[in-house]
């Protein structure tokens, strides 16, 4: 009976409460998402509590260790992930087939497909944790030699699972990895005279490359070898009309969708407007047409609650591995939230990113379920910790 109240004090009930809710959104989008004609008598209701019930057995796996154990595992993690990328890379197409144009899922036949990926996004965080915590415990005395010294570690980290996932091409999943460097640059200590230059210069040569693709595709055609096809998700991102029919049909009709929902939106089931795979990285437009402005509302105040409670737990822990950690999962899943509804509404290029917690998608939720089950472990330790000196 002790145990069982000692477990019950230290775990997290309110972030478990989170997932059950997007549980059940999820299970209500994608059970309207898969009335399309397309999906024939596939239930993907079922299948997506199937990756909810395996998800939630993750976390309790990941509740088995404790920061410590984590930190000391990061780099095997980060090795395996890496080792997985590196297969598929080599894998002949009976077991890496290419879907999309991207070489990004093993086939397992009955288990379905896994996208490595996934994983790694988790492993490189749990890298990045131990390497930026373990780099300020040795560094006696900071100064910028030290600071660049640490950008490189976490920069030459990020590097190579992003190059082998580019090479799949898996450009959303690579937003997703810089993001997450991003993220945990920023709260890594590396100081201000290093990011504002570092970061004011990327975001002047994407800004000088995104006006050349709109006002001189020509100058990147003659000298850079790109060819001006190559632009069309740009294209259709800024002009969706005038590609409705081709690259710009899913945010032509997603944009319909979404506004016609108005307020109230049309109830469910009673979508008019279709949008091939609607149940993966559209199921937002789902939400927005058939619960409107109030429900699509509700959808992003629950991310807003989660990534509010990962935040909290950054504050509270006691460990800057744990601070780290917390910080690149934030980073992960604010990406993900930001690209994937602002694709659905114009405000971003269209990516093949899910919305995390509600997409259909086992590795995706799979992969998301492994960084929350490390918040989890840090909440659970962390309390065993405040509370240690009462227990003995």
């Amino acid at each position: 009976m002790e145990t069982r109240q000692k477990f019950a004090d230290k775990f997290d009930w309110g972030l478990a409460f989170l997932l059950f809710l997007f549980f059940i959104v999820s299970s209500i989008a994608i059970s309207s998402a898969q009335t399309s004609g397309q999906y024939g008598e596939i239930n993907f209701v079922f299948k997506q509590a199937f990756w909810y019930v395996v998800g939630f057995c993750i976390i309790g796996f990941a509740l088995l260790f404790d920061p410590e154990q984590y930190k000391r595992l990061a780099w095997y993690a980060y090795g395996f992930g890496m080792l997985l990328l590196i297969l598929l890379f080599l894998a002949p197409e009976s077991i890496a087939p290419e879907k999309n144009g991207a070489k990004s899922w093993f086939e397992l036949g009955p288990l379905g497909a896994l996208q490595p990926s996934e994983f790694m996004k988790t492993f490189l965080i749990l890298t990045l944790g131990r390497v930026i915590s373990i780099h300020h415990e040795v560094t006696v005395r900071k100064t910028l030699q030290t600071d660049f010294q640490l950008l490189l570690k976490i920069g030459g980290i990020t590097f190579l699972p992003l190059a082998f996932i580019m090479l799949q091409p898996d450009l959303g999943t690579g937003l997703v990895i810089i993001a997450i460097m991003t993220g945990m640059i920023l709260v890594s200590g590396i100081t201000w005279k290093i990011i504002v230059p570092i970061y004011s210069g990327i975001a002047l040569l994407g800004g000088t490359i995104l006006s050349l693709v709109i006002w001189a595709p020509e100058f990147l055609e003659k000298y850079l070898g790109v060819k001006q096809y190559q632009f069309g998700r740009i294209y259709s991102w800024l002009d969706p009309y005038n590609y409705k029919e081709l690259e710009g049909y899913h945010l032509v009709n997603s944009l319909k969708a979404i506004g016609s929902g108005q307020i109230f939106g049309k109830g469910f089931q009673d979508r008019e407007v279709y949008i091939p795979e609607n149940h993966t990285d559209f199921v937002f437009s789902v939400i927005g047409e058939e619960y409107g402005f109030i429900g699509a509302s509700v959808v992003i105040s629950l991310f807003f609650l989660l990534i509010y409670h990962l935040t909290k737990t950054s504050l509270d822990t006691k460990e800057p591995f744990n601070a780290y950690v917390c910080a690149g999962v934030i980073s992960m899943i604010t990406f993900h939230v930001f690209q994937n509804i602002g694709m659905t509404i114009q405000v971003l290029p269209i990516t093949g990113i899910p919305l995390p917690f509600i997409s259909y998608g086992g590795s995706s939720l799979m992969g998301n379920m492994l960084a929350i089950g490390l918040v989890f472990s840090m909440r659970f330790y962390h309390k065993n910790y405040m509370f240690s000196s009462d227990e003995s």
